[in-house]
């Protein structure tokens, strides 16, 4: 079974619960999940649990206010995490654009950055087509862990 850490970024909360909608499901079958509403780099820098980052986008295509500090943190200091996994879910609004699901490109290129493995492709949920997340996120997440 897997250890994953969610480093959650959320606004109006849809992605929180996404990740504990994850995080509950996730837990039913055996694997270790930890939801972080407020990460830190102590808590990615202390383990080696797979990351999978689930968030928001604000603004014109920002980190939400409480993932921004870790992201700014990991941009300056880049921890070196070679081939450690990770994922992206985000949920953003498809009538902005260019910047559409920009939280998660940020996210993205960040842990690339730190030498990190992307595994699977980014999950984009957009709110004009979805209204439950956690419904198109559940099963991403289940071929994302069986790539690990």
């Amino acid at each position: 079974m897997a250890s994953i850490r969610i480093l959650v970024g959320t606004v109006y909360g849809g992605a929180l619960m996404t990740a504990r909608a994850l995080k509950k499901d996730l837990e039913a079958e055996g694997h270790d999940i930890t939801v972080l509403e407020k990460p830190t780099l102590g808590d990615v820098t202390g383990n080696s649990d797979a990351l999978l980052v689930c968030t928001s986008t604000t603004g014109q295509g920002e980190v939400p206010p409480n993932l921004l500090p870790f992201y700014l943190e990991l941009r300056e200091q880049l921890p070196q995490q070679p081939g450690r996994p990770f994922g992206v879910i985000v949920l953003g609004d498809s009538s902005y654009g260019d910047t559409f699901c920009g939280a998660g490109e940020l996210l993205e290129e960040a842990l690339f950055e730190t030498c990190a493995r992307k595994v699977g492709d980014t999950l984009r949920i957009d709110a004009l087509e979805t209204t439950d997340p956690e419904e198109v996120a559940l099963p991403w997440v289940r071929d994302w862990l069986t790539s690990l």
